[in-house]
């Protein structure tokens, strides 16, 4: 039965698939702008009849080889432009379609000529946003792993999100679903086999002991690669990065100073910042985002300033890393007062202090900062140099910038992990979610298991079934339209 629904779900995808593929797309495949070289794509049936409207109806390409070739518009037989063209028979290209290329100059008037001469070509039609990506999906070139993966190698802006999107694209998370996938499958079999040959001697059980300990096996390699401290979707998506601390201690002074810009405005006047401001930065490859916040304090009278005290403790709670600033000087007197106390115990206290509902779990990444250091004495630069746990910095001189990033760097290093080929990292939250539920289902399968034997053995299968099921929408074997529309939406025009 399993097989069947598995056949008809297969023959259901082939069909959409044709009725989506239908037609020659064509687009500009590079970025938008000027540029030296502009590449132009056509895909489908037509894209052979295409190149030769576009060159010569005698030219016969070789797949795979650049040809120097004038291009000329079919219906006004002008040049555009001179450049390489290249022919990539079906099914050995990116969507898995005939499909050809033209390299032009990158000036607009150049790539706008193309487009329109390719548009004059019957049964041609521009491309939609993500339509070259998604008949690649339709035509199993790449599944929705890879599918996600190419969309995040698009948005990659750091060196770690690169890597780990390239791993993606390439398919190194989609090869532990399918594995986990083809172990249940075989469970289904076996399990499935003792059902229906019950009274058969070869087949008991042996059999069931086997499907057990698959499922137990299974279990545990997800709930470990779940296990992750959302190290995937945080580089993904950026390290949420909360600058907190009373007001005046330097919080906004250095935001300007690691972004090497004016974002938050600076005075000598306490409470300046009164809302949440937020900047992208690149520290040592991995992605940042400062959250600026007001200067938390006790009491106040402006209304202004108690709800941008507010919006500062939600971003303390939600933040993957807290960055706390303090005031060098009131530190260490705190030190020299406090003997055996370090700077985690100032905060803690400083933070008690306040009588505001935050509190920062242990758990959650900590870098406490002391700025203000060319405000220090030599005797006060000892104490502070005492005290484990804190970065010195002057915001004003610079001072100790340095050393600030690499540190900075070991800490978001630690956030976001190293995610390699063979523990490629979880990076959305769809995967989680559904990993989450095949889990579910799995247990459920054991637990109809009492005392060695299965309860209800029709149930129990249903329930490996599901299991599957929840892998197969990961990886794009069971989808629905809606998860497509999701998942290519952020595709732009050409891809």
């Amino acid at each position: 039965m399993f097989h069947y629904v598995g056949k008809v779900v297969r023959v259901l995808s082939r069909l959409q698939c044709r009725e989506f593929c239908s037609g020659t797309i064509f687009s500009q495949s590079s970025g938008r702008g000027k540029c030296g070289v502009a590449v132009i794509r056509v895909s489908g049936s037509n894209s052979l009849s295409a190149l030769k409207c576009m060159t010569s109806e005698n030219f016969e390409p070789k797949p795979r080889y650049a040809s120097l070739r004038p291009f000329v518009h079919p219906k006004t037989k002008e040049m555009i432009d001179r450049g390489l063209v290249l022919w990539f028979p079906g099914p050995n290209s990116f969507t898995g379609e005939d499909s050809c290329e033209f390299q032009v100059h990158g000036g607009l008037a150049v790539i706008q000529a193309m487009l329109d001469a390719l548009a004059s070509i019957p049964n041609l039609r521009l491309a939609r946003p993500g339509e070259f990506t998604k008949r690649a999906f339709f035509n199993g070139k790449l599944d929705l792993t890879e599918v996600e993966g190419l969309a995040d190698i698009i948005h990659a802006e750091t060196e770690a999100q690169r890597r780990q999107a390239l791993l993606q694209s390439t398919g190194a998370l989609s090869k532990i679903y399918k594995n986990w996938r083809e172990k249940l499958i075989k469970s289904i079999a076996y399990f499935e086999a003792t059902i229906d040959f019950a009274e058969d001697e070869n087949i008991g059980e042996d059999a069931l002991e086997t499907v057990k300990q698959n499922v137990r096996e299974t279990v545990t390699e997800i709930r470990n690669h779940l296990n992750d401290k959302r190290q995937g979707e945080i580089l993904r998506d950026g390290v949420q990065t909360a600058i907190i601390g009373a007001p005046n201690v330097g919080k906004s002074s250095f935001l300007n100073l690691i972004c090497q810009r004016n974002i938050s405005i600076v005075t000598s006047i306490a409470g300046t910042t009164r809302d949440v401001i937020e900047s992208f930065y690149n520290i040592g490859g991995y992605p940042v985002v400062f959250a600026d916040t007001a200067g938390l304090r006790s009491h106040t009278d402006d209304v202004i300033e108690k709800e941008g005290i507010n919006r500062s403790v939600d971003r303390i709670r939600s933040a993957d890393l807290v960055v706390f600033m303090v005031d060098a000087t009131n530190l260490v007197s705190y030190l020299k007062s406090n003997r055996g106390r370090d700077s985690n115990s100032y905060m803690r206290e400083h933070l008690e202090t306040l009588g505001l509902d935050v509190d920062i779990p242990r758990e959650k990444s900590t870098i406490i900062i002391a700025n203000k250091i060319d405000l220090l004495d030599e005797d006060s630069r000892r104490v502070l140099g005492a005290c484990d746990g804190l970065i010195p910095l002057s915001c004003n001189t610079s001072e100790n910038l340095d050393k600030l990033m690499n540190d900075f760097t070991l800490v978001l290093e630690k956030i976001c992990g190293n995610p390699t080929t063979e523990s490629p990292r979880l990076s959305k939250l769809r995967y989680r979610h559904l990993l989450n539920n095949c889990i579910v289902e799995l247990e459920c399968f054991l637990e109809y298991c009492v005392d060695g034997e299965f309860v209800d053995l029709a149930i129990a299968a249903q329930k490996l079934r599901a299991a599957v099921r929840h892998i197969e929408q990961i990886v794009g074997n069971v989808t629905t339209e809606q998860i497509l529309d999701v998942i290519f939406q952020d595709f732009c025009i050409g891809k």
